[in-house]
């Protein structure tokens, strides 16, 4: 019997099962795909190695103090084998027709430019600023919330509940409403993308998290983002641990009203493995539909209630030749075709992206060898793929082959306009689609981010790190924040619940 199971090998399920390991845990991590890393892994087309889910990461600086608590965290765990080299700064660059603004780093200098392209707006640039500092207080609450036990958050709520409620329940819309200048709220808003909700449906808690997540810098894993797996693998497999790869959890098995193990297929043969504590890092969608349907009901049945996020395309760009005389840099683009900055693409076989987010990835990476490349990603209405979204990960139609070839030449061409120089050097693209998310990471309707961003979501206490079901724990983004900080402090906190000597790491 293994002391934990871990199902899925993204960042939240490794940093679970790493730090579980660092207590001499002995821990099996399962994973469906050939590959370790989920989002985090990389893939290579010829000559060309592209990141599929890490285009920056804040958090991870040499600074001390809070910010960078996250590059702390991930040192330890892989026993500072893990490197992060700066990207340019400014960092995001948001363009707009016949305007362009960088955001730097840190946050007073990304204020003073934005006082200075905007000298009539300083009132409402400082009340910006004060509102993204207590909204991330109170983002910090919420996600201590879902780890805490009942009686201990019934506390915290008594303290902080009113404010933690004001600020998910506040839009990014109803922020940027008290800011009248057109171009100053697109700028301040366009990144919404990296956490997957519109300004109307996001929660502003989660954009002043995720936005100032890169206040004190913007940085890119050296040697690409594979090598998350490949540097917390070999602690996990130190004390006694085990990864095994083309492992689809079918079931997850609970004996006398807790968790006993788990049932999966492997090369066509059913196995099982047993553990008392199983750690879910498949997306909670994923996790109830391994469960037989009276092991927490109740549970079970708000899960099912919460629908699946936004989509997305990417468009994957081979190149060759100096890409920087070109235009390009390490820093990323946030490109919209209006000041709408919140519209998503929900005719993607007629018109043109609202709005593309390009990356070059490898101008982020020294240590690449590689030939360069871009990414370019676009926030899709998932429905245009949804005739397809159920069929088997075989099957795939001549009218699906037809839309995906449609919108990658549009992609392709729209992104070529923006970068006009590229052209000559384009040797490659290929485009990954709703369906592509859904086969490799078992994302419900392909979304970007699991489950839907909103402020139920946030609140939730059904996405608590502790489920009702005993011996059963969530991992990863779904019960925290999207993108690989978020996740990998889900997985944290779901392994310091079965470790509780690991909280004093927490903090460090």
């Amino acid at each position: 019997m293994w002391d934990a199971i871990v199902i899925g090998s993204g960042i939240g399920g490794l940093a679970a099962a790493t730090a579980l390991s660092k207590r001499n845990r002995r821990v099996l991590v399962l994973e469906q795909h050939s590959v370790a890393g989920g989002l985090t892994q990389t893939f290579r087309r010829q000559d060309w190695v592209f990141a599929p889910g890490v285009h920056y990461i804040g958090g991870v600086g040499p600074q001390p103090g809070p910010e960078n608590q996250f590059g702390r965290l991930l040192a330890w765990l892989s026993d500072g084998a893990l490197k992060f080299e700066p990207c340019a700064n400014p960092y995001d660059i948001i363009q707009l027709p016949g305007f362009e603004f960088g955001i730097s780093h840190p946050e007073s200098a990304f204020r003073d430019a934005l006082m200075a392209r905007f000298p009539r707006r300083h009132s409402a640039i400082r009340g910006w600023f004060e509102a993204c500092e207590a909204a991330r207080r109170s983002a910090f609450t919420l996600f201590a919330l879902h780890s805490m036990p009942a009686w201990m958050a019934w506390g915290v709520r008594q303290l902080r509940g009113r404010q933690v409620e004001h600020w998910t329940r506040h839009t990014l819309a109803d922020e940027l409403a008290k800011i009248d200048d057109p171009r100053l709220r697109a700028v301040l808003g366009a990144r919404w993308g990296d956490y997957g909700a519109p300004p109307a449906q996001a929660p502003f808690a989660e954009h002043a998290l995720v936005t100032g997540s890169y206040n004190a810098g913007a940085y890119y894993p050296v040697g690409g983002p594979g090598r998350f797996a490949q540097t917390l693998v070999p602690a996990i497999e130190a004390a006694g641990g085990k990864l095994r790869l083309g492992c689809d959890v079918k079931r997850i098995v609970a004996q006398d009203g807790r968790v006993g193990g788990v049932e999966f297929e492997l090369r066509g043969e059913r196995r099982a493995e047993q553990a008392r504590q199983v750690i879910s890092a498949m997306g909670v969608a994923n996790t109830v539909a391994c469960l037989a349907p009276t092991d927490a009901a109740d549970w079970q049945q708000t899960i099912r209630g919460m629908g699946a996020g936004i989509s997305y395309v990417s468009l994957f760009v081979g190149l060759e030749g100096d890409i920087a005389t070109a235009g390009a840099s390490s820093a990323n683009h946030w490109i919209f075709e209006s000041d709408d900055i919140g519209k998503l693409w929900h005719n993607p076989a007629d018109d043109d992206a609202p709005g593309i987010f390009v990356s070059f990835p490898s101008m982020k990476d020294p240590a690449s060898h590689a030939s360069p490349t871009a990414e370019v990603v676009a926030v899709v209405d998932a429905a245009a793929f949804a005739p397809w979204l159920g069929l088997p990960d075989d099957e795939r139609p001549e009218e699906y082959l037809a839309l995906k070839a449609w919108v990658e030449e549009r992609l392709l061409a729209q992104f070529l306009r923006h970068f006009p120089a590229l052209r000559p050097m384009l040797r490659f693209h290929e485009l990954s689609t709703p369906l592509t998310q859904a086969r490799y990471v078992r994302s419900p309707g392909g979304a970007m981010y699991g489950i839907e961003m909103t402020a139920d979501r946030l609140t939730s206490p059904a996405l608590h790190v502790r489920t009702p079901l005993p011996g059963l724990l969530l991992a990863g983004q779904d019960v925290t924040s999207p993108g690989v900080p978020g996740a990998f402090m889900g997985g944290l906190l779901a392994a310091a619940s079965i470790e509780p000597t690991l909280w004093s790491s927490l903090r460090e």
